[in-house]
């Protein structure tokens, strides 16, 4: 199977410190990788209904919710691209995370198999110089790909502040160098509770 690797942009400014790495980390992909890029500013998603007891869930048609779901299940590889807010995830990645709920019991997508196996990664800029304060961010991302039985790559942690000062986080751009392009398959994502990796 082609790698299909998407990226999705979850700041609330175009090229940014998290984009800015994403994509020195991307430039490493071999030019036989398929590379999506959809920013989520630029297709927005509505506010998540939480429809599971009381609705029918329909197939999203002709709009951002369609689009992101199938630009999603399509790829091999999912990459979130967010800044640190608030120790976490970005609110407009946080309502794709939400949508995924939705996803869930949508009638002939089968999300979760089809996911099953694939690998979520992330990358993200912090203005803090201690990385680790990116542990909530990490572990949404993290249990987000155990939960759907999904191989974790990582997260490439970069630090910045001002549009550009990323470009001066030298260990992080030496880490974009290998990030997605190292030796092997990555891990099965595991909750902490977990004794052994989780299996398709």
């Amino acid at each position: 199977m082609t790698r299909r690797f998407l990226f999705v942009l979850g700041s609330s400014r175009s090229d940014g410190n998290s984009e800015t790495l994403a994509r020195a980390a991307a430039e490493q992909l071999p030019e036989d990788v398929e590379q999506h890029w959809l920013d989520l500013t630029e297709h927005p998603l509505p506010d998540f209904a939480d429809l599971r007891h009381d609705s029918d869930h329909v197939r999203p048609r002709g709009d951002n919710r369609a689009l992101l779901l199938d630009a999603t299940l399509a790829a091999t590889d999912l990459v979130i691209v967010s800044p640190l807010y608030w120790y976490s995830v970005s609110a407009q990645v946080k309502r794709y995370l939400d949508h995924w709920s939705g996803w869930l019991r949508t009638p002939g997508v089968d999300f979760k198999a089809t996911m099953a196996g694939r690998t979520l990664w992330g990358v993200t800029a912090l203005a803090h110089h201690e990385e680790e304060v990116a542990e909530p961010l990490i572990g949404t991302l993290n249990h987000s790909a155990a939960y759907l039985g999904m191989r974790f790559g990582g997260v490439l942690l970069g630090n910045g502040s001002k549009p550009g000062d990323v470009l001066r986080d030298t260990a992080a751009l030496a880490r974009a160098k290998t990030f997605f392009t190292g030796p092997g398959e990555q891990p099965y994502a595991r909750f902490p509770y977990d004794t052994e990796p989780t299996a398709a």
